[in-house]
């Protein structure tokens, strides 16, 4: 299936303000794009990009006092299948894991693994080892904790979610991933796109959507514990430690946010068949 995906933020600034975004789409899916996927600027400025330490593609601009406009859409090329899933997938010693994995089982901003550690053990050290353990994890973030746009605290760590039990999508995937690394399961953090296909429409606006990814066998695979099913049409935009890691906009001086939208939909069928945005 072909999704349309973009977006369209704005800011006010009262002085020059350098920034740095993470609107693109992830490089391990550049191979699936059919439109150019650019950071476009109003005013016009030239952004340069850069691929930062942990394999996300960065833009860099500086924007002069005055409103802000960044825009973007572009087309991708999805399978059209859910998440998948391998229910025989195993954990791996840590003395075996590959290097690049390993920081991803150490505390970081949100997610204090050694706050969680005996309450990870004591909720899921007698769960199935490999993929039911971090099913197991998603299954109980997602009964216990309760989703609501209201909730909303960008300060809020995985220490807070569990004493406070509720949260939005970050904060869900923030309390799964310290328990998986809590449990020697490494994890991190991962934001991008993910629309409502085969799914109830949300009532809400659009927005990026977090889930978090879990090293088991060979592979990263991917879950959500905000969701805690497949699900279709996900578009990874970067990954990190946690939040801290992804923002897809910081900006290093005064940023007012005066607009937000994000748009991620399905293309139909006979629109592709007319060649109208298929590639």
């Amino acid at each position: 299936m072909l999704i349309r995906l973009g977006y369209d933020i704005q800011f006010d600034l009262p002085l020059e303000v350098p920034f740095v975004t993470l609107l693109n789409v992830h490089p391990s899916r550049k191979k699936d794009l059919r439109e150019a996927d650019e950071v476009h600027t109003d005013p016009g400025l030239p952004v340069t990009y850069y691929e930062d330490s942990l394999g996300n593609l960065c833009g860099r601009f500086t924007a002069p006092p005055g409103k802000l406009r960044l825009f973007n859409s572009t087309l991708i090329d999805d399978p059209g299948e859910p998440d998948p899933q391998n229910w025989h997938a195993v954990e791996n010693p840590v003395g075996q894991l590959p290097e690049d994995t390993l920081k991803y089982l150490l505390s970081s901003r949100y997610c204090e693994v050694d706050l969680l550690s005996n309450t990870a053990v004591e909720l899921f050290g007698s769960a199935p080892h490999g993929w039911g353990r971090v099913q197991a994890v998603c299954g109980w973030v997602n009964s216990k904790v309760t989703f609501g746009y209201p909730f909303a605290n960008p300060t809020r760590t995985a220490l807070g979610v569990y004493t406070e039990r509720v949260g939005v999508c970050r904060d869900f995937q923030h309390l799964a991933v310290t328990f998986c690394r809590a449990l020697n399961i490494p994890a991190r953090y991962a934001t991008g796109y993910l629309g409502d296909i085969d799914f109830p429409v949300s009532p809400g606006p659009m927005d990026f959507s977090a889930w978090f990814e879990a090293y088991l066998g060979d592979r990263w695979w991917t879950f959500d514990a905000r969701h805690n099913r497949p699900r279709i049409g996900r578009v990874l935009m970067a990954v990190g430690r946690d939040a801290t890691d992804v923002a897809i906009t910081t900006s290093f001086g005064k940023a007012q946010l005066t607009s937000f939208q994000v748009t991620t939909d399905e293309v139909p069928a006979e629109k592709t068949q007319h060649g109208a945005p298929a590639a």
